[in-house]
């Protein structure tokens, strides 16, 4: 498998630098994959490298990677957590202030969508209720 040969290489390069270097690359390619187990893979990948992040540059990449990994996976929570890590290093990053925006958007539709779902079932039970009332008399 493709992924597999790339995973071995990103994590038996000769430098660190390089290693970091492929290890980004690929991560950036499971978290943006179709695949859900690609972006789980990228998402494990990614949290591993973390700690051996030499500079808040590589360590924002990583962060806003890691976001957009759990917003694929929809963990808008832990998303918008690693987003406003990434904002904290750099309040100004385009790219992060766009995902938050992606998943506060997210997070309100899924309130609305399921405060619906809830009024929709509220309403079922209390019509039956009713409809079982009236066949009594």
């Amino acid at each position: 498998m493709h992924i597999d040969r790339a995973v071995r290489d990103a994590t038996t390069g000769t430098s660190d630098e390089g290693k970091n270097e492929s290890i980004m690359r690929l991560s950036w390619a499971l978290v943006h994959s179709k695949q859900p187990q690609d972006v789980q893979r990228g998402i494990a990948m990614l949290q591993a490298s973390l700690a051996n992040s030499s500079s808040p540059l590589q360590q924002r990449e990583k962060l806003y990677l890691l976001a957009v990994g759990f917003y694929r996976s929809r963990e808008y929570s832990r998303s918008r957590e690693l987003t406003d890590q990434c904002l904290e290093i750099a309040p100004d990053w385009r790219q992060a202030l766009s995902l938050k925006k992606a998943i506060e958007n997210r997070i309100t539709k899924d309130g609305v969508i399921g405060i619906g779902i809830t009024l929709i079932t509220i309403g079922f039970i209390a019509g039956g209720i009713v409809a079982s009332l009236v066949r009594r008399k």
